[in-house]
């Protein structure tokens, strides 16, 4: 067959937020599909979905009922999501229950019943809920296998697009020959992590798609199912090209030590011990970058937004402002059975609504916590995957981490990413003459040179202020206890204590 000859299949909304990425465009028009999974998976809301948001009049849907709950208990529940539509009921989607025919009579008379709706109503897509139980039958004069072969050849014919529900555990995946009937398959499951539920779907075949492998995060809120791609919804965008614009930090003398300031769509990490300004140094980067236009978006797991902007405030500098306007948004992503993919589909609602260019994610640790314990073990692969996917399209990511402060090391990270970063700045305490002070440097610039100064720096109520030159007046600087390079020729009084600042 040529190019030319191909059969085209149309693709079919989901009707479920991220599924149709998932799924490679939306599913195969005319595809029969088996939606399996342990009880309380989501499998019959997930049908709902595709069901609402496909049938119409002239295409309408059946959706049968078979032993499972009454169709006005199924009805009652199923109207609470914001998905459903009163008025499609019963012209566009016509409900019919089967249970009776299901415990007085075989298989065969459940297929003649399913076979003499589909013929009266014509209709685009139908569900059977849930198709399994009718095994229960020992007495059918077919088995359940001949059952689903004989319904999926019919529904074919009458080009229909079809659901089985049906309840499984996961060692019957393997040698369960119906799932070989399938055209598309799809797996739900629920786990209890410590005190965090987990919900994941795979799509096990589906075929005729470039569907995404591999098990990707769901949710179900009162809107419905809601999924979330392991490729965070980017496969089909355009990488931006690598490019040598400059943005800066809001600091001149920090913008100078990385080169003229931190080049566009990098990855940047900020490491320190508590109280060094991490958190400071990012709100600076944000603000910079609206002064300039640029809308931001702070992830915060550690505070709430509004404590947030009023920090910002006692630093002089306005988030108010832009909150208002959309310029900037802060997102506070705080549940403790987040999922890293919950979290990118916020960063990425939150980028394509305010066109955002810088991100900044405060903090790492925060993040860690507020994730399942699941997703904890996967962290460094998450955040890898997350950090690729934002810079391809031009996204400047600023995140902070907090490392335990130590005066025989000079550790970047607790968590081993630093890999994951294009740059890297420093922060730490060092102890001067009685003092705790707080020296910088930038241990990392990937694809340029950055100067290897170390620097010391306050925070005032502008912010972070780099003072003076490089420190050179000392040894041992980034073990926390220099000591002065000539200490033997000073007199030990406090009035020959060096002003560091003005060196």
């Amino acid at each position: 067959m040529s190019t030319q000859e191909k059969v085209n299949i149309n693709k079919l909304p989901t009707g479920v937020p991220g599924l149709d990425e998932i799924v490679g465009g939306g599913l195969p028009e005319f595809s029969f599909n088996i939606i399996a999974g342990a009880p309380g998976s989501g499998k019959t809301t997930l049908a709902h979905q595709f069901v609402f948001a496909n049938a119409t009049v002239e295409r309408p849907a059946l959706y049968f009922t078979v032993l499972g709950e009454s169709t006005i208990k199924m009805l009652r529940y199923q109207q609470q999501y914001t998905f459903f539509d009163s008025s499609k009921l019963p012209d566009s989607i016509r409900f019919i229950n089967l249970s009776q025919i299901v415990l007085e009579k075989d298989l065969g008379a459940v297929l003649e019943e399913i076979t003499k709706e589909v013929e009266k109503t014509n209709p685009a897509v139908v569900v059977v809920d849930s198709f399994r139980t009718m095994v229960r039958k020992q007495e059918s004069s077919m088995d359940l296998q001949s059952f689903i072969q004989r319904l999926a050849l019919f529904l074919a014919s009458w080009q229909a697009t079809t659901f089985l529900i049906g309840e499984y555990a996961e060692e019957e995946l393997r040698d369960n020959p119906i799932f070989t009937v399938a055209d598309g398959l799809f797996w739900m499951r629920q786990t209890a992590e410590r005190n965090s539920i987990v919900r994941k779907l795979q799509v096990i075949k589906l075929r005729g798609q470039n569907s995404v492998p591999g098990l990707h995060t769901f949710r179900i809120t009162d809107a419905g199912v809601q999924a979330f791609s392991r490729t965070f919804g980017l496969t089909a965008r355009k990488r931006n090209p690598p490019n040598d614009r400059r943005l800066s930090f809001g600091i001149a003398e920090l913008d100078k030590m990385h080169g003229g300031g931190v080049r566009e769509g990098d990855s940047v990490l900020i490491t320190g011990a508590s109280g060094t300004g991490k958190s400071v140094l990012a709100t600076q980067f944000i603000a910079e970058g609206i002064s300039h236009g640029e809308s931001g978006i702070v992830a915060v797991f550690e505070e709430r937004p509004e404590a947030y902007a009023e920090r910002a405030a006692s630093l002089g500098l306005d988030l108010e402002t832009p909150l208002k306007d959309g310029k900037l948004a802060i997102l506070y992503l705080r549940p403790l059975d987040l999922s890293v993919d919950e979290t990118m589909q916020s960063i990425l609602d939150a980028v394509q609504k305010i066109g955002a260019k810088r991100l900044v994610i405060d903090s790492l640790a925060g993040f860690e916590m507020a994730l399942s314990p699941g997703f904890r073990a996967d962290f460094r692969e998450s955040l890898y995957r997350m950090i690729f996917a934002l810079t391809g399209i031009g996204v400047t990511i600023l995140s902070t981490v907090e490392v335990e402060e130590s005066f025989t090391e000079f550790p970047f990270s607790t968590y081993s990413i630093s890999f994951l970063a294009d740059d890297i700045i420093r922060l730490r305490y060092v102890s001067i003459d009685g003092q705790l002070r707080k020296i910088m440097v930038v241990i990392k610039m990937r694809g340029g040179n950055h100067a290897k100064d170390i620097r010391e720096y306050e925070i005032t109520s502008k912010g972070m202020v780099i003072l003076g030159k490089r420190l050179t007046e000392f040894q041992g600087l980034i073990s926390g206890i220099p000591v002065y390079s000539n200490r033997s020729d000073r007199k030990e009084d406090p009035a020959h204590e060096p002003e560091i600042g003005n060196k």
